[in-house]
């Protein structure tokens, strides 16, 4: 993707002292290519696995004969990418940014494995239910990740200003500032806000909100389209929208192949809770309760017993390694065990290996005033009282190894807010104490979005989206992501 060559045809930009003025060229060239390159990409992962599959059966199960099992894979193969297309997993919306592609691939194959398993079932085919549960996991196996390495080059590439969706933002000042801000704070969801419409065309057309140009009102947002190519009108609140407005907006946008995105301004929302429905002639946005209990949590808690022990199994070298590196470094125990917040706010031993003095809590109040975290944290680049193989040990998170025992125990998951100090928790409000809902994680949100170069308040966000919106695609993104952070050292310290 980072060598996609974009179309050469500028947008002029409408407005006063604006006749020179040009933004970025617009991106439809490469939009096509990937979607078609992540098809092309999910039907080989398909087709590798189903021959693979066949051939390791067919050496090791007699009912496998040859012609049979070609029909069997030319049958899963159809299925699969029925089942695939059925889901949209390749919908231009959800391609290169967030959970839903994953959450969506998921149901994909899970479905081609219910309707294989339904038809082995009906077929009574000999062999054919060891088939169903051997194919669709390895399709799993490989698709996730393809999917994943598809992203990073896309990334780079908006990383870089290229590859971005250009998008004409409608709202009052203070939301579409924060709309700018955002998009250029995560490059990598493809958003770039290229001008703004506001109730008034802020006066005099020309203006600028954070650099981006005011090209004209709400009522000229047709015409803007159309004259500017944008691939994205992002509606933000403002008193001036109605349904009434919003509905001719959406019928002026038709056939200019521009997409409206509505963000709702009562509620920061996002996920699986949301669901849109029509009831008496009317679209009603419902908002589900999170679900901290049921089936998902089920499958949560198993997969952090299953994947904390099998973790404990391969990584006991390296927790070995590690302990006699302390030992070695300096005098005192390999542990360092504190205390910590649970979930409903049950106190719990959390355990880390040992990367500072023996005094370090002792010699805290001195270097108070030169702390740099943010909030209530207490955080610094250059801590003194770190040893040379704890500030290893920190750049790479080998010290939150041992918190995989905490997982083991139930007093943490894989995945969930950062466990907050006694003396944090001391200090939460209402909306902070929903952080507690939920187990502590090992990783979450704020280990893959930044870690320690987070702000409080950015942290605090962040676990509170996870709380609200969690779901298992989730989950296994954070998991994903986690590897690339923690290798990377990226705001660890």
């Amino acid at each position: 993707m980072s060598n996609q060559v974009q179309p050469t045809r500028h947008r002029q930009v409408a407005g006063v002292g604006a006749a020179n003025r040009t933004t970025s060229p617009t991106v439809d060239s490469w939009e096509p290519a990937y979607r078609y390159g992540v098809i092309a990409a999910d039907v080989l992962c398909t087709v590798v696995v189903v021959l693979l599959a066949g051939v390791v059966l067919s050496s090791r199960v007699a009912s496998f004969t040859p012609l049979p099992l070609i029909a069997l894979e030319a049958v899963t193969v159809a299925v699969v990418i029925g089942s695939l297309v059925l889901n949209r997993v390749w919908n231009p919306t959800v391609l290169g940014q967030g959970a839903e592609e994953f959450r969506r691939l998921g149901r994909g194959v899970f479905g081609s494995v219910v309707a294989l398993g339904l038809g082995a079932l009906a077929a009574n085919l000999p062999g054919a239910r060891l088939w169903v549960f051997v194919v669709g996991p390895a399709v799993a196996l490989v698709a996730f990740p393809v999917r994943y390495l598809l992203r990073r080059p896309l990334h780079r590439a908006r990383g870089e200003g290229r590859c971005l969706l250009p998008v004409l933002a409608a709202g009052n000042v203070e939301t579409v500032t924060d709309l700018i801000s955002r998009t250029r704070r995560a490059p990598h969801l493809g958003w770039r806000v290229d001008a703004v419409c506001t109730v008034d065309g802020r006066a005099e057309i020309g203006v600028e909100l954070e650099g981006v140009p005011v090209v004209g009102r709400f009522g000229e947002l047709g015409e803007q389209v159309r004259r500017g190519g944008y691939r994205i009108v992002a509606v933000t609140a403002d008193a001036y929208w109605t349904p009434r407005r919003l509905q001719r907006l959406a019928w002026d946008l038709e056939g200019t192949g521009t997409e409206m995105v509505v963000a709702p301004a009562l509620m920061d929302f996002a996920g699986p809770r949301l669901h849109v429905t029509g009831v008496l002639g009317m679209p009603l946005l419902r908002v589900t309760e999170p679900a901290f209990t049921g089936f998902r949590r089920v499958v949560k808690a198993t997969v952090d017993k299953v994947g904390s022990a099998l973790l404990v199994a391969l990584l006991s070298p390296v927790l070995l390694a590690v302990a006699v590196a302390i030992m070695v470094d300096t005098k005192g125990p390999v542990l360092y065990k504190q205390r910590r917040v649970g979930k409903d706010g049950v106190p719990f031993t959390i355990l880390k290996f040992r990367t500072m003095v023996t005094n370090a809590d002792a010699l805290r109040a001195k270097l108070q005033s030169v702390n740099e975290g943010a909030g209530v944290l207490f955080k610094m680049r250059r801590d003194p009282r770190i040893t040379a193989v704890g500030r290893f040990l920190r750049r790479y998170s080998l010290d939150e190894l041992p918190q995989l025992f905490n997982v083991l125990t139930g007093a943490m998951s894989l995945v969930g807010p950062r466990p907050p100090l006694p003396e944090e928790s001391a200090k939460y409000g209402p909306d902070m104490r929903r952080r507690l809902l939920v187990k502590p994680g090992l990783t979450g949100l704020w280990q893959v979005s930044g870690r320690s170069d987070l702000s409080w308040e950015e942290s605090v966000r962040l676990d509170l989206r996870y709380v609200e919106d969690w779901s298992l695609a989730l989950d296994a993104l954070i998991l994903w992501k986690t590897f690339r952070a923690v290798f990377g050292g990226q705001g660890a310290y």
